[in-house]
């Protein structure tokens, strides 16, 4: 039992980051916009939580500060696309890069520093698995059962019709594109000070874009995104499990199967279209400017 605790404790860790960072890039895509920075958002995310925490020595300044190192990203990233009217695909690419080279400018004091990592609260489980949980289940009634969630995702469905009946159509954009922005920043905390508590450069490894690709293959459903983290998750504690078995396959294959199961995902959800195009928000990733 204490082994299947162990595992379960694991799958709950490696899901953690990817549940917080792909319910926060939901909440930004239900309302029509497409950020692809979700891997620079949670890079400047883990520097600035390790360098808060580091610095003042507590694990909630640096969560705090993860999340508004995010929310920076962020905003800069709505200023050019729904303030300047920027492409979104490209300056989200543009903010990743911009992110990786940032975290690891504002980085280079800080590695090879370990912290104490967070304290586990329930069941070995720290503060921040438990908050991914409670985020889906509020971003769940924000999307599904509030006034405001219905606007949203009525802009994300048709932002011409919305601004014509009177809503901010770039005002509520705003407000899901930071939203997205604190929780990749969130999720980068979370590598930071619980996952691996030290920094190094490119510590996501990549799961911003295993956190994008979950959104797809959630069908823009909070619910679906839990299930998909952790089935993500459970192929990572599976890997290093593998590895510790001594399996003969090279380290490198094993190291490869969450990313590869990410494309497997993507290559048969794409093959159905018809389920994407009835729910992916119709507007996503155009371009809105009010006329007047």
């Amino acid at each position: 039992m204490d082994i299947f605790f162990s595992i379960l404790i694991g799958i709950a860790m490696a899901a953690t980051p990817l549940l917080i960072a792909a319910t926060g890039e939901l909440v930004t895509e239900k309302s029509g916009v497409l950020n692809l920075g979700v891997e620079g958002m949670m890079l400047v995310g883990a520097v600035c939580a390790f360098a808060a925490s580091s610095t003042s020595g507590s694990h909630l300044v640096g969560a705090f500060a993860g999340a508004a190192g995010g929310m920076v990203m962020a905003g800069l990233f709505a200023l050019l696309t729904l303030g300047l009217l920027a492409n979104q695909v490209a300056t989200g690419l543009a903010l990743t890069l911009f992110g990786v080279g940032l975290s690891a400018l504002l980085g280079r004091g800080f590695v090879g520093h370990p912290i104490p990592g967070m304290q586990p609260l329930i069941f070995g489980l720290d503060g921040l698995v438990i908050l991914s949980l409670v985020l889906v289940g509020f971003t769940h009634w924000l999307l599904y059962k509030s006034r405001a969630g219905l606007i949203l995702r009525s802009i994300g469905e048709n932002p011409e019709a919305a601004h014509a009946i009177g809503y901010g159509v770039r005002k509520v954009r705003l407000a899901a594109t930071l939203y997205g922005g604190a929780c990749s920043g969130l999720a980068g905390a979370f590598l930071s000070l619980s996952y691996t508590p030290m920094w190094a450069e490119n510590m996501t490894s990549g799961r911003g874009w295993i956190a994008l690709a979950l959104v797809v293959f959630a069908t823009w459903r909070p619910a679906r995104v839990l299930l998909g983290a952790y089935l993500f998750g459970g192929i990572t504690i599976a890997q290093l499990h593998l590895q510790g078995l001594g399996v003969s396959i090279p380290s490198q294959v094993l190291a490869m199967l969450p990313y590869l199961a990410t494309v497997a995902v993507l290559v048969l959800i794409s093959r159905d279209e018809t389920r994407i195009k009835l729910n992916a928000p119709a507007s996503i990733g155009k371009i809105f400017y009010p006329d007047r």
